[in-house]
């Protein structure tokens, strides 16, 4: 059990209060929250939403946990913390969550089948045309199919300003706005410490 976080940008110990005092602010923090997450809610094509994620981010969801799960043990939480500091990646990487959305519950499961090998042709580009596919986790692919909920990292030497991908009949690039770059630029730069 350590205190230590694992990179300049990760989330440690100190920061997490206990729920109740959480709780008292609660509300501010939310707002402050959300404001930070619009930014990074990025939608490319019809189905995927990135979720970018920062140490902000990622405290926040840490003490919602808590607060949730009225989490008191110090084992329990150092676990909250080792889980969610995971999704931030490392030194130069931009973590996120994608959100593989399929509304039609009929056609959810056939489709996380045919979009099995997705979570390879997922990428960011930056301003130098430079093309850097996300990393992932192979334990988070099932057996024949992909989970609708993907965590990935984008090792990247410089911000990216655009997010696509080149799976088969799911081709898209979207480019990303003024906020958007600043964002993630922020949330690079703070990976480097």
């Amino acid at each position: 059990m350590s205190d230590t976080p694992h990179g300049p940008h990760h989330v440690h110990r100190g920061e997490i209060v206990d729920f109740q005092t959480y709780d008292d602010d609660r509300a501010a923090t939310r707002t402050e929250v959300m404001a930070l997450k619009r930014p990074r809610r990025i939608h490319v094509g019809e189905h995927l939403t990135f979720l970018f994620e920062n140490h902000d981010t990622i405290r926040y969801q840490i003490q919602e946990m808590v607060r949730v799960e009225r989490i008191v043990r110090e084992a329990s939480i150092q676990q909250e913390l080792d889980t969610y500091n995971e999704l931030l990646g490392g030194p130069g990487q931009l973590g996120c969550a994608l959100l593989i959305e399929i509304e039609d519950e009929a056609k959810r499961r056939p489709l996380l089948e045919a979009w099995m090998g997705l979570q390879e042709r997922l990428y960011a580009v930056t301003a130098d045309g430079d093309r850097g596919y996300a990393g992932f986790d192979p334990a988070q692919v099932g057996r024949g199919r992909l989970s609708s909920v993907q965590y990935l990292t984008f090792t990247l030497p410089s911000p990216p300003v655009s997010i696509g991908c080149d799976f088969p009949g799911l081709e898209a690039e979207v480019a990303l706005d003024e906020e958007q770059r600043a964002a993630l630029a922020a949330d690079l730069a703070s990976t480097r410490g």
